[in-house]
């Protein structure tokens, strides 16, 4: 987590439960929006009732289109570092400060861009695309647009990468062509970067390629970043890139910035980083940064550059304002079918019942509203009057001649409350077992999603591991211990530790 102090940037990293402050100095189950539980919609807001949880970064993955290869990468969980003079394109001036960033993509969802610019981050770097990991299509990141504007509007300064699946020379000089024509029209400041990962899996289109052939490809895109005036820069996880192991690390250090990613790492001397047998300038130290206006963990990095000032965009036309890609961590399949509520339901601008979503219209029984998609999140998609919104699928029906419903269906039988405190009446099971989230879920002082004295004390995201000390199979809730405290959860959203 990040916060200004005092004129001077304090960087506070939450890894663990170890919490380190630094100085900085200025420069695969497809996993869609989940609901815990679904009771009786109340007269009012018939939907307000339903408690949601969002996916993180990593268990959003699979929500999307499984052929994006960065949805299935698998990430791993040295000298003194100083900047030299290689290749680069800044008009502004690169200096030798050390800047703290974010780098994010459709993953993260809808960023609020204003909280993030209060924590002090210094800069973004935002993934602009991908080419499909099966059909070879380049494809733009759904909210890259959105990402780069707001970053750009709020004052934080902006690279970008691509997720490269090139099998020769060409491939990746398209690629480097296509990023460079999508981000002309931004103020690209920070480097733009090669990202390629997954080659080693049989599935991969760049399989039978060898280290001098990935290599090759890698540098043909660096080579066409510089000639269309940005500063490139090579990503790679710590381990591929020592010893020149899977990639011809020294030959591409010579000439371009590197950009490691090497988790779990002693940060108490950020200034310097950890000595991992190479030069890098970029250091990408961990996928579970905290960071305010990013829902879920993001990944953080330091660069030991900065810039003088913030370039202009390459192409000062008129660009189109961007918006957010409200469906990034769902996917919804795509349907053409006229449905009308049970009896009312509200439609909302986007999928979701947090803060961030708003009641626009109310559809009544006998309305007509076109259905165009529907997630197994429990959401649709419908048009209305020619716009577009999103209602709880339990609260449509595709007969529209069907009379308003005289009661609401049922709800789900509510978990009873069980005996880890006084007044609980059901018993737990004692176990004894490592859990995380399987997306993400929200640990409460009580197991029920309904009482009034049930408070969500904290969310556990994928990755994160609790012990599981209960479990009653009868209700489906889970007691757990957490940071000291003992709280619930429902079971179906956790698993074990292998």
């Amino acid at each position: 987590m990040f916060a200004s102090i005092a004129g001077v940037l304090a960087l506070v990293l939450i890894i663990g439960t170890v919490f380190i402050v630094k100085n900085v100095h200025s420069k695969n189950d497809e996993t869609d929006l989940v609901a815990e539980t679904v009771e009786t919609p109340s007269k009012e807001d018939d939907d307000a009732k339903i408690e949601v949880v969002y996916p993180d970064e990593e268990g959003a993955a699979d929500s999307v289109e499984d052929s994006d290869p960065e949805s299935t990468a698998t990430k791993e969980t040295g000298a003194e570092v100083n900047v030299v003079d290689i290749v680069n394109a800044s008009n502004v001036g690169e200096n030798s400060s050390i800047t703290y960033g974010i780098d994010v993509s459709k993953f993260q969802g809808t960023i609020d861009w204003a909280q993030v610019a209060s924590t002090g981050i210094n800069f973004a770097m935002v993934r602009v695309g991908y080419r499909d990991s099966v059909t070879g299509e380049i494809k733009a990141d759904t909210n890259a647009k959105y990402n780069m504007q707001e970053a750009e509007k709020n004052g934080i300064k902006v690279g970008a990468y691509f997720f490269s699946t090139a099998v020769n020379n060409t491939e990746a000089v398209e690629e480097a062509d296509w990023v460079a024509n999508y981000i002309s029209k931004y103020a690209i400041t920070y480097p733009v970067g090669y990202n390629c990962e997954g080659f080693e899996n049989s599935k991969s289109r760049q399989y039978n390629l060898t280290k001098d052939d990935r290599s090759k490809v890698a540098m043909a895109f660096l080579n066409e970043v510089y000639n269309k005036g940005y500063t490139p820069i090579f990503y790679a996880s710590k381990n591929e890139m020592a010893n020149d192991t899977k990639w011809n690390t020294s030959t591409i250090g010579s000439k371009y910035k590197i950009w490691m990613a090497w988790y779990n790492q002693d940060t108490s001397n950020v200034a310097n980083g950890p000595s991992a047998g190479f030069k890098y300038d970029m250091w990408q130290y961990s996928n579970q940064g905290d960071v305010p206006g990013i829902k879920g963990k993001v990944d953080v990095n330091i660069a030991y550059f900065g810039y003088n000032g913030t370039e202009s965009a390459k192409d000062t036309s008129g660009r189109e304002v961007a918006t957010a890609d409200v469906e990034a961590l769902m996917k919804f399949t795509e349907v053409n079918e006229a449905v009308t509520a049970k009896s009312k339901t509200n439609l909302r601008d986007k999928p979701s019942q947090g803060a961030d979503s708003t009641v626009k219209t109310t559809l009544l029984n006998g309305q007509v509203a076109t259905r165009t998609g529907v997630s197994n999140s429990g959401w649709s998609r419908v048009v209305l009057d020619g716009a577009t919104y999103y209602a709880v699928s339990s609260y449509l029906t595709t007969d529209t001649s069907a009379p308003a419903q005289a009661a609401t269906p049922a709800p789900a039988p509510e978990p009873a409350p069980a005996p880890a405190a006084p007044g609980f009446k059901t018993k737990f099971t004692d176990v004894n077992e490592t859990i995380t989230a399987k997306e993400m879920v929200n640990l409460r002082s009580k197991p029920s999603v309904t009482d009034a004295d049930s408070a969500v004390v904290v969310t556990l995201y994928n990755g994160q591991t609790a012990v599981r000390t209960g479990v009653n199979n009868e209700y489906g809730w889970s007691r757990v211990e957490y940071n000291g405290q003992v709280l619930y959860c429902v079971s179906s959203f956790i698993k074990v530790v292998e």
